[in-house]
């Protein structure tokens, strides 16, 4: 049976493979650094399990440390010169495409077959075989070495640098404020301001609160488990018997809307800024605001007239 273990240990073996390839970099100043910081990430991959919590906040820190101490780096970039014509875009296309549809097709097929891979993450489990897939699919179409994929990894993450696990570290984040009880503190708080038979009242707390926490955490992720434990799970769930596969999916979209508004989703909004080199690095923060305002109050309305049908 696949388990979600075998995904870890996928994501670790590409972290270790760009842990080394970092190491070889001469022509990066911080090439050590560069190698201890994904080397520790693919180590959180193989071993999270067993290092225990104690291990792993050791570990977060320790990459904390070489990313904010700017231990991270990348050769100097030159001038790439093309080996080969540049592919049709429509086969770029479909082998891009190749991972989310076998992460769609896969997950259901997945769970109806338990035998084969775990149930609770058949789509993360079909999610990784996608990847494998699109890469053999790419690398056939193409003709291109398998080389080519570690090396034009290990460039795509250092340009991104340490913002590429800011998503993973902000859910975390999520998850701990949601043990400490934030989401109750934060429930009391809305409770004591709006109605409390005022379902229109209620679900606009939701909507706004997730695009509001995801500005200020920075990914949807971690905003989701407070503002469920805060709204979504006693009022709307609970007080108003909505349906909870709507509240949840359509919050996470509202959620999304307030990534498009934030600095603070760096992974999202900044780097880009930085890869396209604009002068204003927040940008495309500005250029998403239009569409992030409308997008916000279409999932709140969706939420009001879909969660609470009789």
């Amino acid at each position: 049976m696949i388990t979600l273990q075998w995904v870890y240990a996928l994501a670790g073996l590409f972290f270790a493979a760009v842990s080394l390839a970092g190491l070889r970099q001469r022509d990066n100043p911080r090439r050590w650094g560069t190698a201890a910081f994904w080397g520790l990430l693919a180590l959180s991959m193989w071993a999270g399990d067993r290092i225990g919590d104690f291990g792993n906040g050791l570990l977060v820190i320790a990459l904390t440390l070489i990313a904010g101490t700017g231990q991270l780096g990348r050769p100097a970039d030159g001038p790439r010169a093309l080996t080969r014509p540049l592919a049709p875009a429509l086969r770029i296309f479909a082998i891009a495409l190749i991972v989310p549809a076998t992460a769609l097709v896969g997950g259901f097929a997945l769970k109806a077959a338990p035998a084969l891979a775990e149930g609770k993450q058949a789509t993360l489990i079909a999610l990784a075989l996608g990847t494998l897939l699109a890469l053999a699919v790419g690398l056939q179409w193409l003709g291109a070495r398998p080389r080519i994929a570690l090396d034009e990894g290990s460039r795509l993450l250092g340009a991104v640098g340490w913002a590429a696990i800011l998503p993973q570290m902000l859910a975390s984040l999520g998850a701990v404020f949601a043990l400490a009880g934030v989401g109750q503190v934060v429930g009391g708080l809305i409770r004591g301001v709006i109605p409390s038979t005022s379902l229109l009242a209620a679900v606009l707390a939701y909507g706004l609160g997730m695009a509001l926490f995801t500005m200020v955490m920075g990914n949807a992720f971690a905003a989701f488990p407070v503002m469920m434990a805060a709204v979504g799970l006693p009022l709307l769930i609970t007080d108003f018997h909505g349906d909870p596969a709507i509240i949840c999916a359509i919050g996470m979209l509202a959620g999304f809307s307030g990534t498009l508004m934030t600095p603070m989703a760096a992974n999202f909004n900044l780097v880009p800024a930085v890869l396209l080199g604009l002068r204003d690095r927040n940008g495309v923060v500005w250029r998403q605001v239009p569409t992030a305002l409308p997008l916000l109050a279409i999932n709140c309305a969706l939420i009001y007239l879909l969660a609470f049908r009789p």
